[in-house]
């Protein structure tokens, strides 16, 4: 998932920019988009697989989510200080280096078979895609004339929404390709047999994830490496702490507060359900998949925003924006509502196709909170940042309603977030949008 960023207020960069776009430095940060959203993804993968190596309830396994996610909200605002610190490219390479040694981290984790060392890594790894969040997105506004900065901005998270949708390919081929034993069979298990069978089932995410952190590293040395355009100031956006000269205050803002509420919901919403969706899958009543081929479908939910974002950006041109939202979080209820009521193919099928609806509601969501905040914009940015937490706080609430009433029951939580999405268009729609996303 990417993060939209307002263009609103833009400072100057290298001058020649303002009459093309820099194709080496856009190329280059499109790949960083690419590598978030392949590992964001990855963890609906990783989530059935560390469930049952370790027999966690559902609730823990959202623990995966929590660790990941609540870093947005933690280092959201020391990335942007390190950004105004160091500049945008030293920031994307300090961020990639976080990231390769969280990847890293997976190694001794599996080696010794430790649930809590997975999450520590995940936290680490968060880490660093949030210094890359808070430095890319602006830097691609600033890469060429800002009448084709949406353009630029679009097109890089086309990148991301493919990482998502290879992502769950990847981690089905090679996380999830040793089967597991049966419960039963891990319960008559001594202890040390039980701790050698988890490492050995845990050494699956090994080679994938040291190759990631190689990635990484060779992407921070070529970024470092390579002579981007030189920054003679820096944008405000995504810069917590500005401080206006005027009286008004966030806090007063009602539709960037609803907004950013929006953010909340919406973000726990898609993850809980990309989350859940390997195991739902695999209830018999449902499709009763194996985890490997589960995977596979995980592909077509993200997939599915990756096509509605092309989708909604043709359609947006005609129709408004809070009306786009309001239906589109609608017809996402309404599917999820329908995967609760029914069985089989239509209940597969139906919670799998959520994921073309989710596909305009970030940037949708997004505009109109910042609409008119002019010298605000800087502090609305950070606020809805951190409202990205939803994605760490609402996954470990289903969890724990899932481990009371089943998977399939607990689906009400992103329902209700949905509807609250949905309002929140209707009532926005007469609110400007002065910048798109």
């Amino acid at each position: 998932m990417a993060i939209v960023t307002s263009t609103a207020t833009v400072s100057a960069v290298d001058p020649d920019l303002t009459h093309h776009t820099d194709k080496r430095a856009m190329s280059m940060a499109t790949m960083l988009f690419f590598m978030w959203g392949f590992l964001t993804c990855l963890n609906d993968i990783l989530i059935p697989h560390l469930k049952g190596i370790f027999e966690l309830n559902y609730a823990q396994a959202m623990l995966v989510q929590f660790a990941f996610f609540s870093s947005y909200f933690v280092f959201a605002f020391p990335a942007g200080r390190l950004v105004e610190w160091r500049g945008y490219k030293q920031t994307m390479v300090i961020g990639l280096l976080v990231m390769a040694s969280g990847a890293l981290l997976f190694l001794p984790a599996s080696a010794v078979a430790s649930f809590p060392l997975f999450l520590s890594a995940l936290v680490i790894l968060a880490a660093g895609i949030t210094c890359l969040q808070v430095s890319a997105n602006p830097y691609v506004t600033n890469l060429g004339p800002q009448h084709t900065a949406s353009s630029r901005l679009n097109l890089a998270q086309a990148f991301n929404s493919f990482g998502t949708f290879i992502a769950p390919f990847f981690g089905s081929a090679l996380i999830l390709s040793a089967a597991p034993l049966a419960p039963e069979k891990l319960h008559s298990l001594s202890a040390a047999l039980l701790q050698t069978y988890r490492q050995e089932q845990a050494s699956s995410v090994r080679l994938p994830y040291l190759g990631i952190a190689l990635a990484l590293i060779a992407l921070a040395v070529a970024i470092g490496m390579v002579k981007l355009p030189t920054e003679s100031s820096y944008t405000k956006d995504f810069r917590p702490g500005e401080h206006s000269e005027s009286n008004r205050s966030v806090w007063r803002e009602k539709y960037l507060l609803m907004g950013a509420i929006g953010i909340f919901v919406y973000v726990g919403a898609e993850v809980s359900i990309g989350s859940f969706l390997v195991n739902y899958l695999g209830l018999p009543t449902i499709g009763g998949l194996s985890e490997k081929t589960a995977a596979l479908f995980v592909s077509l939910y993200w997939g599915g925003a990756m096509v509605g974002r092309f989708i909604g950006s043709a359609i947006l041109t005609r129709v408004r924006t809070g009306s786009l939202l309001s239906f589109v979080a609608a017809m996402a209820a309404l599917l999820v509502v329908t995967s609760m009521s029914t069985h089989g193919h239509v209940a597969m099928f139906s919670i799998i196709l959520v994921g073309l609806f989710n596909s305009v509601m970030f940037p949708n969501i997004f505009s109109l909170g910042l609409a008119g905040l002019g010298e605000l914009t800087s502090r609305g940015s950070s606020l809805m940042v951190a409202a990205i937490v939803g994605g760490a706080l609402i996954p470990l609430f289903e969890g724990h309603v899932a481990d009371k009433i089943g998977i399939q029951h607990a689906f009400i939580i992103p329902t209700v977030c949905y509807l609250y999405i949905a309002l929140y268009g209707i009532l926005a729609n007469g609110h400007k949008v002065e910048s798109a996303a």
